[in-house]
């Protein structure tokens, strides 16, 4: 029991061990996010372009158009 004196009743070893795990997990978790956000980016940037956001929705509707002209 001698052991297990700290706040979070691990010993150093396993302690040691969990902060492995939390951090090689916790820099996965981050690196898919910064992927996700650049992907997001690249598909739909946050900040307007100099014409605004109506550049965004004149694009948005072609596409949808041609994407229905396929279909139909």
């Amino acid at each position: 029991m001698a052991d297990r004196d700290s706040l979070s009743g691990l010993t150093e070893a396993e302690a040691k061990e969990f902060h492995r795990i939390f951090m090689g997990s916790f820099m996965l978790f981050t690196a898919i996010a910064i992927i996700a956000h650049i992907l997001v980016w690249e598909w739909r940037p946050w900040l307007p372009s100099v014409h605004g956001y109506a550049e965004l929705t004149t694009t948005a509707k072609a596409m949808g158009q041609a994407a229905l002209s396929h279909f139909a």
